[in-house]
């Protein structure tokens, strides 16, 4: 995503103050567990990672601050807007909210279509140079009856005919005129609403793929779709030394452990979230965590290893994967780790973002032998498990 505070050439608005009434449940369809996140961060992440989309602005429901700042944690967005009550008057809610910083393009999508891809909001974008509108649609392959009393009655040619679906693409201030124009109406979606407006609205192909959560059996569907794009499975290794200093205590997974002495280095010398970045950065095969954060950079002198971590995880996220597990050991005679293992192993999942059944953290001792048992310094090695499309698979 771009700086989301430049002029907005294009903003991502995303519809999520629907109840889901149908897929029914304890929370709304947007906010269902897809794989170790919320539908809404499955949708998020998409746009979040693409170069064109300057902001996002989610819609939300007036009852769901709970769980949207839950789902949206550590995302940058602009700060949500309610929603009325039809998706037409979210809608309308959501765009006018921007008319303080107005995009030249907004896109419209759902919350609950987490599959649309980069190649499509790239071609959504590249409509709007032609025309005001521009909707994702596949077309209909199927034989389409009317029928009457439960009979068939009369035979619908297909021909011509799209389904549509989101995101759907639109110059702000044409959309946003129509939508004050229609508001308090019952258009079925936004084209809708330009095109009572007599605009123009051009249809780019998108695919099956791209389908809406609405039924328990749509999510079931979700969460099979994901796991077959992410079934190129890696394991990256990572190893990391840092000796000990003058100091009043180490960070080890992003927790300073209070002790007699630090470790040295020119960042905080976080010797486990070292090795576990090396570990993520092995698995993509993008260098090591020096080529990324070089050491003659002054920018890291004392910076907090926590962000080293967060890069390496947004890297996983650009290529449309996900860290599925990680494992770390860290090796010293002192401190203790065993007081602190829960601590540290809650920091991490909290760094990546993932249930703590996911997460592994270990230590051990050399018995007093080498430098770790004389007490000279830390080490540590880390494993990690991603997940990444297959189509990433050889780039």
């Amino acid at each position: 995503m771009a700086n989301p505070t430049a002029e907005p050439a294009c903003i991502a608005l995303i519809v999520a103050a629907g109840r889901g009434t149908r897929l029914g449940g304890p929370v709304p369809k947007q906010y269902r567990d897809l794989g170790g996140a919320p539908v809404l961060r499955r949708t998020l992440e998409i746009f979040a990672s693409h170069p064109r989309i300057d902001a996002i602005r989610v819609v939300t429901g007036a009852d769901d601050e709970t769980h949207y700042s839950a789902a949206t944690a550590g995302l940058a967005l602009l700060p949500p807007v309610v929603g009325g009550a039809t998706r037409q008057a979210s809608v309308l809610n959501g765009l006018e909210s921007l008319a303080a910083m107005p995009p030249a393009k907004v896109l419209i999508h759902d919350a609950a279509r987490p599959f649309a891809t980069a190649d499509l909001i790239d071609d959504l974008i590249a409509a709007l140079d032609d025309a005001p509108g521009a909707i994702a649609a596949v077309p209909v392959v199927d034989t389409l009856w009317r029928a009457a009393d439960g009979n068939l009655d009369a035979l619908v040619p297909r021909e011509h005919l799209w389904r549509a679906q989101t995101p759907q693409a639109f110059r702000y201030a044409d959309i946003l005129a129509a939508h004050r124009k229609a508001a308090g109406q019952a258009l079925t979606d936004d084209a809708a609403v330009l095109r009572a407006a007599g605009g123009i609205v051009a249809v780019v192909e998108a695919s099956e793929a791209n389908f809406k959560i609405t039924t328990e059996v749509d999510l079931m569907r979700a969460s099979v779709q994901r796991q077959s794009a992410q079934a190129d499975l890696r394991v990256g290794t990572g190893f990391d030394v840092h000796r000990l200093g003058p100091g009043d205590g180490v960070w080890l997974c992003g927790v300073k452990l209070p002790f007699d002495q630090a470790l040295v280095g020119h960042s905080d010398a976080d010797v486990a979230i070292h090795a576990l970045v090396d570990a993520i950065l092995g698995a993509l095969g993008d260098g090591d965590i020096g080529s990324h954060f070089p050491p003659s950079d002054m920018r890291w002198r004392g910076a907090a290893s926590s962000q080293f971590l967060r890069h390496a995880k947004s890297l996983v996220a650009a290529r449309g994967g996900a860290i599925r597990h990680v494992d770390v050991t860290i090796v010293c005679e002192r401190p203790k780790i065993g007081p602190h293992r829960a601590a540290l192993r809650t920091s991490l999942a909290q760094l990546l973002e993932l249930p703590e059944g996911r997460v592994s953290v270990k230590a051990t001792t050399t018995e007093g032998l080498g430098f770790t048992g004389r007490g000279e310094g830390i080490a540590a090695q880390a494993a990690a498990t991603i997940a990444l499309p297959f189509e990433s698979s050889f780039t």
